[in-house]
């Protein structure tokens, strides 16, 4: 083989290793935000799950039946995302409502028909007489020191989970609308 063979040899064997990498690439996106790269669809949108900071958690000490979980959802991503349900041990039956003023004024709590959403950068207030996660069934005593865990889904079906402890609280006695609770207070 003369010198001119063996060069343009090995030019062509390094252009094809350049080109069969550079076909390997084209499939590749950054995920990661690098200094000076622009972050892919992938990474801007959030996972709810990783997104949303709870603050500020609470539940009202009960003996039994029904009481509330309340706090703020800090939805710190650049999505929204949208609470689709909320679960914990204590309590069978968990539903998220919101307190809606009838007709006579008369303040009545009722389910959220969709979950709560949480716009990309808003914090959803949880609180006594307005929106809050109900916990019904509960059958023994929540006093105050006791800590409570939950685990939220959101509708990308991601979770979150969070301590709240339990606190003595008077007032939001509000009742049920359309549960087949009407009367009980909470």
């Amino acid at each position: 083989m003369t010198i001119k063979n063996i060069t343009t040899t090995r030019f062509a064997r390094l252009g094809a290793i350049v080109a069969v990498g550079a076909l390997a690439l084209t499939g590749c996106t950054v995920v990661a935000n690098e200094p000076g790269m622009e972050p892919s669809t992938t990474a801007a949108a959030s996972v709810a799950g990783d997104a949303v900071v709870v603050h500020d958690a609470w539940i009202k000490a009960v003996e039994s039946g029904m009481t509330g979980a309340f706090g703020e959802l800090e939805n710190t991503g650049t999505s929204d995302v949208t609470v689709v349900s909320v679960a914990t041990e204590i309590s069978h039956m968990v539903e998220l409502h919101e307190t809606v003023e009838t007709e006579t004024g008369e303040m009545k709590m009722r389910q959220v028909e969709g979950g709560f959403d949480i716009a990309a950068g808003d914090t959803l207030l949880l609180e006594p007489g307005a929106n809050h996660i109900m916990l019904m069934g509960i059958e023994s005593p929540l006093v105050a020191g006791d800590v409570v865990t939950f685990t939220v889904t959101f509708s990308d079906d991601s979770t979150l989970e969070f301590d709240a402890p339990v606190k003595d609280y008077t007032g939001a006695n509000e009742t049920y609308d359309d549960l087949g609770h009407e009367g009980m207070d909470h």
